[in-house]
């Protein structure tokens, strides 16, 4: 089971909407062939695996260890588990079971009834955190992640921006990225900031899509930079928009966009992942809707003393007595803190 889960994460950042799986088939003492799901649309962690055998005959009788359920639905490939009863597999070693009610038990169902014994490990579930937490809470597993000097603050002048962290911070914060499907900022950073929005470090089959809470769509800037590269842009504005838009920026106007409205679109859409990472009212309002499941900070050995905008600003004081620090590094000159709800 190891070894599938270290091939599953050969797939990590291709499979959206899908899970990443591994797979791995043995027989006796002797590892047959290995598999994992390469990228959404193509075979499944099962299918890939049974594709290296040498002969499909030798997956008669033999064990299969695969990180997740196998599926029983159709979708953009045929069932799994029916393909496992066909080739005369004997046993299924799962490491979890599919929190996706389209499979959810099914699976396990198909092959049990088919004589295949079934095991279930449940010991894989860290494979997939945000696709495992989007089935079981209805809506996106959300990141806070912001960057602040040691007095606290996110620039030396407000309205301004600052370059806090160094490259080995950047870089981080760029991974984070590649592991979201989707960031969200809210109109002052963007105007302040001119971000991208973009992974520029690591290729991505599935960029995250970049989403702007604003007041007042058709007031913005189509010279910023988010503007200036392919990647989706969803734009949340209170106003209507009657302006004419690029081709990868879609918007929707007429609504008050509170927390819950965009947790409840983003379900909808299927994105399991949320990034917020900007600005601090912004960040401030979805902590204290309860909203915010991991917070990810840099700090950086600077003091800007008077001025500046506090970090995670403009709502009453709240609590992190239900997040656990889980995590500290240095890099470089600065320090990662990851803390995570209880």
């Amino acid at each position: 089971m190891q070894l599938a889960s270290e091939l599953a994460q050969k797939g990590r950042g291709h499979t959206w909407t899908n899970p990443i799986v591994g797979a791995v088939i043995v027989k006796g003492d002797k590892i047959l062939a290995c598999g994992y799901h390469h990228q959404f649309g193509k075979a499944h962690a099962e299918i890939d695996a049974l594709a290296q055998l040498a002969d499909i005959k030798l997956a008669r009788g033999a064990t299969m260890y695969v990180t997740l359920e196998p599926c029983s639905h159709y979708g953009k490939t045929p069932p799994c588990a029916v393909k496992l009863t066909k080739v005369g597999i004997a046993r299924v070693v799962i490491g979890q079971l599919d929190p996706n009610p389209l499979v959810a038990g099914k699976g396990c169902q198909i092959l049990r009834h088919a004589g295949i014994q079934v095991t279930v490990l449940q010991q894989t579930e860290q494979l997939n955190p945000s696709y495992n937490f989007f089935y079981r809470h209805h809506r996106p597993l959300v990141t806070l992640k912001y960057a602040m000097s040691l007095d606290g603050k996110i620039n030396a002048k407000t309205g301004i921006r600052s370059k806090l962290t160094g490259k080995a911070a950047y870089q981080d914060s760029q991974q984070l990225r590649t592991q979201q499907q989707a960031i969200l900022i809210g109109e002052q950073t963007l105007k302040v900031d001119n971000p991208q929005l973009t992974v520029r470090t690591i290729a991505t089959a599935y960029p995250p899509l970049r989403i702007v809470l604003v007041n007042d769509a058709d007031q913005l800037d189509l010279r910023q930079q988010i503007f200036q590269t392919n990647e989706a842009i969803l734009l949340l504005s209170r106003r209507r928009s009657f302006r004419q838009w690029p081709q990868q920026v879609e918007i929707q106007s007429g609504y008050d966009w509170s927390t819950k409205q965009v947790m409840q679109l983003l379900y909808q859409r299927g994105v399991q992942s949320l990034l917020i990472e900007g600005g601090s009212r912004v960040q401030a309002t979805f902590l204290a809707a309860g909203l915010v499941d991991r917070i990810i900070v840099y700090i950086a050995p600077v003091i800007y003393g008077g001025g500046g905008l506090p970090a995670v600003y403009g709502e009453k004081a709240l609590s992190l007595a239900n997040y656990q620090l889980v995590k500290q590094q240095q890099l470089g000159n600065d320090y990662r803190f990851e803390l995570r709800r209880n």
